[in-house]
């Protein structure tokens, strides 16, 4: 679904039918039935799953899997990377 349709375009009508206070109810749940309630109304909006995504995202770690192993990839920590960029920046452009 677009997220940029409005909300005629996705059969809202400009008035919602639930109560105020009825919202008012579910934000005064408990945290975990919140999570839950909101989890489900999600998951009822998702039109476009992709029921191959699970096997598309496990061939992908499994291909990353073996070039890490293989020695392929550098594989360093986010501020190991950070930290050599800023090096090879001062290199470049010493401070003044």
């Amino acid at each position: 679904m677009n997220t940029c349709q409005t909300r005629e375009q996705r059969g809202y009508s400009s008035r919602m039918s639930i109560a105020a206070e009825k919202v008012a109810e579910v934000l005064a749940l408990p945290e975990e039935d919140r999570a839950f309630l909101a989890r489900q109304l999600i998951a009822s909006l998702d039109e476009t799953v992709d029921p191959d995504a699970e096997t598309q995202w496990n061939e992908v770690i499994d291909r990353r899997s073996r070039e890490m192993a293989e020695g392929k990839v550098d594989a360093r920590t986010e501020e190991q990377m950070l930290q050599d960029i800023r090096t090879r920046l001062h290199a470049r452009h010493p401070p003044s």
